[in-house]
């Protein structure tokens, strides 16, 4: 930044400096101008483009700047974000079809939402400085559980159409007879769920027949039956009698339920459900146009190892206290890989977490007093309508009532619009009427004048329901639901659970392939604004144009950024990317008489997501070998290539590579795949290294997924929520997602992957903002200096642990992969023991044995400055020497500082401390631990003590022990 020097008689020589003070590349990246200097000596360069040249291979490098705007500032991209904002138009949305307005508590919203304490920490994988969100998550779980009357729930899916169509997948994964291929799912379902479930049941061979349940004739070809719970037209059914006789065929049971309902009516557990399924969207979270949305998922006990997604367990920390962590790892993908129970590798956390704040806060008695007051209006404006002459269709109901309007329906539409309501067109006559916990007296006397009605009669009141379908049984018995109901209580305990998480707003969080990088505030503000967040995602086209504009110009600088002319910004996660350009890629095998095709070669390093992903696409996985540079091994990709070239679909690859290399072969590997026939697949979790110095269709890639809460800074949100959007070649364009009720562009009407037309929309205003701020040049040094800071620690680690992979010219990417396999031989030091010391020096550890056992895997990002590099490096050679005391016999092998660590405050000012080194070196390794601590809030917790007990839901802490 040039400075402005004060000197009133020589105004005129500073006129050049008179442009904006509030640009954001200086903001962003973390090293200034003299720390980069010093950074690129130790290095031995002169420049970034030095190390942009001998890191990047010359064939792959740009060779013009990205065709993006000019860079904004964060005062002017508010202003104009303001005017794109105005072109919505913020309608009283009463269109339900799985959407519900809703209040999100104040306390809420500014403690947990738009608190960088909550939103950017990372997925609880080390649990002893992740209680406070994992508490929240067992909060989570135990809501769902309670409200569905089953006996275990995940910490949450993506949204409730994949989480139905993930209930399909395990009820297939399970089924006895392995001939059934028969689903039935309800014509009363959603139409995106339906039309989810049906692109995710195709590739696997799956048949759906689609039909009223009441009539439908169930044999042992079936293994499922899925149905809506209201249904999707508001109507109430009693399914146990349905449930009983796909029992009777070996079918499995799976009930899409609307969770606010279950306060008041029967849960599904309780009418023969195996699965439950949804959205806890209107627990507090806003339409956002679609997302992001916390799907739920609810089964039996005896399906739990079969289960989807993270779920939250409770253990034992080395003290013999309650601790909570991730239960079952073993069934996730990066386990299983292929043979996972899913590719999902996120849950929705931060939106899980503010709907189960929403229920700690109403509490049961609150929530139940909310349905009630729901339905009553529900209940009145049905009796006002009928008393008009409208028939009710939907009987009995609980929120939601249709009515058949035949050839007036559309005059009806349009009145409603001219009032500024919004009600949902079924197309064929009918009209639905939703109603929400944000509906008041005015909303229900404008909608009785929509239908010709003068004053509306609040007195007419006469339920509806017969009493077999109200719920008998208690829910949120726990005290956490019953303890915090003012704010005061209630912003201690999200303080209080806050303190017990480490996130950005502590330090780094150095984890390879995941790029932890900030979440600028000025990024994040416009999520909050009712332009964006108070949008039904089927609201229609005229009202949305606000949205559709930053759709197009992020689709646009995507494209620019990937060299693809096509983008689809659907996929709410990157798993649903990979997912969804694997589709496009069978897709267009299949469009061009090539079914046979249905091999996906994947290199052995790659992400556990990549195969579990290729599997649920219909592919059948083949490893590639890597050579002992870490590279994908040539020789064995041509002869796996040639061997499958008459049914070779794909080959998967991540650029660059998940050894934290750019290979010099790279053009050569996408070549040989497309010598035989197959598409080149490249997962995006390493674009952070990309952007701005090279681009995936001009490596040779057909596809890519871009995992925008890694390189373009959606938040983590303590695991979620994530965006995956994908970029493809021009002949894989005709493949992209579409949706069954909005056109998003792609012209596929029944293709969708996700519940929403545009997945996760609200937040994909983050990424806008982030490209705006940086344009083209922003972005190559944002990159180039991740590359430099990634550089700098493997430089200055060097000589204590190895680093395992390196470029041509001994530079790395983006990341680093430390070797620390020879201390279990020599000081019997595991990679989790470091790990674990590291938490008391105030880290979160890199990323732990991926993608080789015994290795930390570091990426320090752009973001962070040379004094927070070096604290890091400082903490890491501290350790070092810690492990030299052990093979040197100064440390007892058993009893020293990592084997203990992390070291809690209570461990530390206990009466008794039998270990043989001093307190102060437990609690204090460092200078910076005495200025700061962060207290681990406890020991290191026992996994398998955890999975062989297993317990995942609040009970009083007492039946922990």
């Amino acid at each position: 930044m040039n400075t402005i020097t004060w000197n009133p008689a020589k105004m005129k020589e500073v006129d050049q400096n008179l442009s904006p003070l509030d640009t954001f590349l200086r903001r962003h990246v973390g090293p200034n101008l003299e720390q980069t200097e010093e950074m690129l000596s130790q290095l031995g360069l002169s420049s970034l483009e030095e190390l942009v040249s001998k890191a990047v291979p010359a064939g792959i490098r740009l060779e013009r700047p990205l065709e993006l705007p000019t860079p904004s500032t964060e005062h002017r991209i508010l202003k104009d974000l303001k005017e794109i904002a105005s072109k919505n138009q913020v309608f009283r949305s009463f269109i339900g079809a799985g959407y519900q307005a809703s209040i999100m508590p104040p306390v809420i919203q500014r403690n947990i939402l738009e608190n960088p304490g909550w939103y950017t920490a990372y997925t609880p994988y080390q649990a002893e400085i992740s209680q406070g969100r994992l508490e929240a998550l067992l909060n989570y779980q135990t809501m769902i559980a309670d409200l569905t009357g089953l006996e275990i729930s995940n910490a949450s899916l993506l949204d409730e159409a994949t989480a139905a169509a993930e209930a399909v997948f395990l009820a297939f994964g399970v089924r006895k007879n392995e001939t059934s291929k028969l689903i039935f799912v309800s014509n009363q379902c959603h139409p995106q769920t339906i039309d989810v479930v049906r692109t995710r049941a195709l590739p696997l061979g799956i048949e759906i027949q689609l039909g009223d349940h009441r009539s439908a004739e169930l044999n042992e070809d079936y293994f499922a039956v899925l149905v809506q719970y209201p249904t999707t037209d508001g109507s109430i059914f009693d399914y146990q009698r349905f449930f009983q006789t796909a029992h009777n065929v070996g079918a499995v049971t799976i009930c899409a339920a609307d969770l606010l309902s279950l306060t008041l009516l029967k849960p599904p557990g309780e009418f023969g459900a195996d699965i439950a399924i949804g959205s806890s969207q209107r627990f507090g979270l806003p339409y956002g146009f679609g997302g992001p949305h916390a799907g739920y998922f609810a089964t039996k006990d005896e399906l739990k190892r079969h289960m989807p997604g993270r779920l939250v367990g409770v253990s034992k920390d080395s003290q013999g206290n309650p601790g909570l962590r991730l239960a079952l790892q073993t069934r996730e993908q990066h386990i299983r890989r292929d043979k996972a129970t899913s590719n999902i590798c996120t849950a929705q956390v931060l939106l899980a977490v503010l709907s189960s704040m929403y229920a700690v806060y109403h509490g049961p008695t609150g929530l139940k007093n909310i349905a009630v007051r729901i339905h009553h209006l529900t209940e009145i404006l049905a009796k006002n309508l009928e008393g008009k002459g409208f028939e009710i269709l939907s009987k009995p109901f609980f929120d939601t009532i249709t009515i058949d309007l035949a050839e007036n329906a559309s005059r009806i539409l349009e009145i409603a619009r001219e009032k500024g309501i919004n009600l949902r067109d079924f197309g064929n006559g009918k009209v639905g009427i939703a109603l929400d916990e944000t509906v008041e007296i005015d909303d229900l006397q404008k909608i009785f004048e929509v239908f010709g009605g003068t004053k509306i009669d609040l007195s007419v009141q006469e339920e509806s329901v017969p009493s077999e379908f109200w719920r008998t049984s208690s829910y949120l018995t726990h005290p956490v639901f019953k303890a915090n109901h003012t704010e005061t209580k209630m912003l201690r305990y999200i303080r209080k659970l806050e303190s017990r998480d480490l996130s950005l707003t502590t330090s780094m969080i150095p984890l390879g392939s995941c790029t932890m990088k900030l979440n600028a505030t000025v990024e994040m503000l416009p999520v909050s604004w009712p332009e964006f967040s108070a949008l039904h995602p089927f609201a229609p086209k005229e009202q949305t144009a606000g949205y559709r504009t930053i759709f197009n110009q992020l689709e646009n600088w995507l494209s620019k950024i990937t060299g693809f002319p096509a983008i689809s910004l659907q996929p709410n996660a990157g798993s649903q990317g990979e997912y969804a350009g694997l589709l496009a890629i069978r897709n267009y095998h299949i469009s061009r008489g090539d079914s046979a095709r249905n091999i996906c070669l994947i290199p052995i390093s790659a992400h556990g997501t990549n195969p579990a992903s290729a599997a649920m696409a219909g592919f059948k996985v083949v490893v590639v070998a890597c050579d002992q540079d870490g590279n994908v091994d040539l020789e064995d990709l041509k002869l796996k290539a040639k061997e499958h070239e008459k049914d070779l679909a794909a080959l998967m690859i991540t650029y660059p590579s998940t050894h934290g290399v750019y290979e010099e072969s790279v053009k050569e590997i996408c070549k040989i795949a497309h010598d035989h026939g197959g598409q080149v697949y490249m997962d995006g979790a390493n674009m952070n290294a990309q952007v701005g110095i090279t681009r995936p269709a001009d490596i040779g890639a057909d596809v890519c997924h871009l995992n925008l809460h890694k390189t373009f800074c959606i938040p983590h949100g303590g695991g979620g929520p994530g965006v995956g959007p994908i970029g493809v070649a021009k002949h894989l364009a005709p493949f992209l997602p579409g949706h069954p009720l909005v056109d998003n562009g792609t012209g596929n009407e029944h293709s969708a992957v996700s519940a929403a037309p545009w997945g996760s929309a609200s937040i994909l205003l983050i990424s806008w903002v982030y490209i705006a701020l940086l344009g083209s040049e922003g972005l190559r040094q944002a990159t180039m200096y991740a590359i430099l800071n990634a550089n700098y620690i493997a430089n200055r680690l060097a000589s204590y642990f190895p680093v395992l992979y390196k470029g041509k010219n001994g530079f790395v990417a983006h990341e680093c992969i430390l070797d620390f396999r020879p201390f279990k031989k020599s000081a019997g030091v595991e990679v989790e023991d470091v790990a674990k010391r590291l938490m008391d020096y105030g880290f979160h550890a890199p990323t732990m044995s991926f993608p080789v056992p015994g290795t930390l895997m570091i990426e320090p990002t752009e973001s962070e400055s040379l004094e927070e590099l070096d604290r890091f490096c400082d903490a890491m050679i501290n350790i070092y020497g810690e492990i030299k005391e052990i093979e040197e016999g100064k440390l007892d092998p058993k009893d020293n500082p990592l084997k203990n660590a992390p070291h809690t405050a209570s461990m530390v000012i206990s009466d008794t401390w039998n270990h043989s080194y001093p307190r102060e070196r437990a609690a204090y390794p460092s200078a910076w631990t005495k200025e700061h601590k962060f207290w681990p809030y406890v020991g290191r917790i026992d996994n398998v003590y955890g999975d062989r007990n297993l317990i995942c839901s609040c009970l009083p802490m007492e039946s922990y022990q």
